[in-house]
């Protein structure tokens, strides 16, 4: 017996979300089916107008709303930090630690060959000017420990080398609170790699 045909719409568009599966989004769009219509409208218009009322900063290409970047303050600038990051997502991720107070340059992605992703795709003129513009004095590279990240990182470094200034990586390695029983092998490599004094 398949579900109505509406019901079956609703499941597919479900299931383009991360990490949703049939099961998920079958659970999701029976559970939408309880809510009231007011509810489901009000869920309609926030996913319609998603695009107009976001957008990237024109500066760092965070994600921000129609006021002006908070990301991108005098402040900020003032650390000569700035920290380069994959995706807007990431700026989030890192603003959560309450540990970093500089820049941001968002990269829009990372180098993958197999997928076709190229240099052409970093900005890495306007990364530079913003360098310059904002006296950098440091460089954090902040993205994924996967192959595309590593690929990214050496090509960024390689070209940010000839500019006289720090530049730094993420530190990889284990996780608070892990064990060594049961961290992966790779993982406990990179650990032991980039161990520090104490």
């Amino acid at each position: 017996m398949h579900y109505p045909e509406h019901l079956q719409k609703i499941i597919e568009q479900l299931k383009k979300f991360p990490g949703v599966g049939t099961k998920s989004a079958e659970r999701y769009a029976f559970q939408m089916l309880t809510w009231k219509r007011e509810h489901l409208q009000e869920m309609a218009e926030v996913i319609r107008s998603l695009q107009e009322n976001l957008q990237n900063c024109s500066e760092c290409g965070s994600l921000i709303d129609q006021k002006a970047c908070p990301f991108c303050t005098e402040e900020r600038a003032q650390t000569g930090v700035m920290c380069i990051i994959a995706s807007p997502k990431d700026v989030f991720a890192i603003e959560k630690t309450r540990e970093y107070r500089g820049l941001y340059h968002v990269l829009g992605g990372l180098l993958s060959p197999m997928e076709g992703l190229g240099p052409d795709r970093l900005s890495l003129g306007q990364l530079k000017q913003r360098m310059h513009k904002h006296q950098t004095k440091e460089v954090i590279i902040a993205v994924d420990s996967t192959l595309e990240g590593d690929t990214t990182a050496l090509y960024l470094k390689k070209e940010l080398d000839d500019l006289s200034l720090s530049i730094t990586r993420l530190a990889f390695g284990l996780p608070m609170g892990s064990s060594l029983d049961y961290v992966d092998g790779g993982t406990l490599a990179r650990a032991l790699m980039g161990r520090g004094n104490i």
